[in-house]
């Protein structure tokens, strides 16, 4: 009797356990009347969504569901097991609509949304945006995702669309999880992401140079919700861009051997750009507070500097009177000999 109660208690706590936990693992994959399905998802189960019609169809913007039959329609052989299939949904995006036996609207099915995701990186020690540049070895960076999978989180039974960031090192390695600089480790996979944007914490320490060389590090963002990604898997879509992200000490826009490697910039450019103010300033500057005033008489006594004076230049004053003084004794010796 008691083996016969424990057992139906073990067998009852089972029920219990599956209870509580089924509905959380299929509600992810569930959509009901109205919602919202992206391209690329597999597995799903759309019964509620089409009640016992076997048939769906979708018209094109302005289009009239009640008087015209649908532009393109396909039919749901296992509603329970249902595959948004790109080939068919890729170019009618939009609301589907329930067909019955006759081909007539018989209510919303849900709406068809291609997916969007897009990562961008931030360093939050200076508070900029670092995607596709680069990051100072020691800065804190967080990640920002957006996307329009977020309505996912809004399906019965889920809180959160789950994405992972990928990290790939220079050496080819990725990492599952970063560690911030107060030692805390934080997983990157399948992050419970609730809005859009949505900011990570500042979750990578790039200051741990024997976990993170230095080097260019390949990033992006995946969602595979029900295998989109498996199925669909297009950069910009079910996973983002891959961005790049260089972690080094020195600004790579900074290149200290500029100068000795190229010793020609400096002597092309200074000779030919202020020569004439060069020349009249060092005159002007130097020969007031250097030549002293006997410096002048030297300098226009030179035949090469100055031009050779003429004879009216190099006479003596006075030299007329002498010449006078001479003639009148010349006379009065003349008179004298004549007496």
């Amino acid at each position: 009797m008691l083996d016969h109660v424990v057992k139906t208690g073990l067998i009852m706590l089972v029920f219990a356990a599956l209870f509580l936990v089924w509905p959380v693992s299929a509600a992810i994959n569930t959509i009901t009347t109205g919602e919202i399905v992206f391209i690329g998802e597999d597995g799903l189960d759309i019964t509620s969504a089409i009640g016992g019609d076997a048939r769906i169809g979708w018209w094109a913007s302005g289009a009239s569901v009640t008087t015209t039959s649908p532009d393109y329609s396909i039919p749901v052989s296992n509603p329970a097991n249902f595959y948004a299939s790109p080939t068919d949904f890729i170019s009618h995006t939009g609301i589907w609509y329930r067909l019955n036996s006759l081909g007539t609207v018989d209510g919303t099915a849900f709406t068809v949304v291609d997916p969007r995701l897009d990562l961008k990186i931030e360093d939050t020690t200076v508070d900029v945006d670092v995607t596709d540049k680069w990051v100072p070895t020691g800065d804190s960076v967080r990640f920002r995702i957006e996307t329009n999978l977020v309505s996912i989180s809004q399906r019965p039974g889920v809180s959160s669309t789950p994405i992972t960031i990928k990290v790939q090192s220079p050496d080819g390695a990725v990492y599952t999880s970063l560690i911030n600089n107060a030692g805390i480790s934080t997983s990157t996979v399948d992050i419970p992401v609730t809005s859009t944007p949505y900011l990570t914490d500042s979750i990578w320490d790039t200051g741990r140079i024997a976990m993170y060389p230095t080097g260019t590090y390949t990033i992006w963002a995946e969602c595979n919700v029900n295998f989109m990604n498996d199925r669909y898997g297009a950069a910009g879509k079910t996973m983002s861009r891959q961005i790049s992200l260089l972690d080094q000490d020195q600004n790579p826009l900074y290149n200290p051997t500029t100068l000795t490697t190229n010793p020609t910039t400096l002597p092309t450019t200074v000779p030919t750009t202020q020569p004439t103010v060069s020349q009249t300033v060092r005159v002007v500057t130097t020969i007031p507070t250097t030549v002293p005033p006997t410096a002048t008489v030297t300098i226009t006594a030179a035949p090469s500097q100055i031009r050779s004076p003429t004879p009216t230049q190099t006479r003596s004053p006075g030299f007329e009177g002498v010449l006078a003084g001479a003639a009148i004794i010349i006379a009065l010796v003349l008179s004298l000999r004549r007496i």
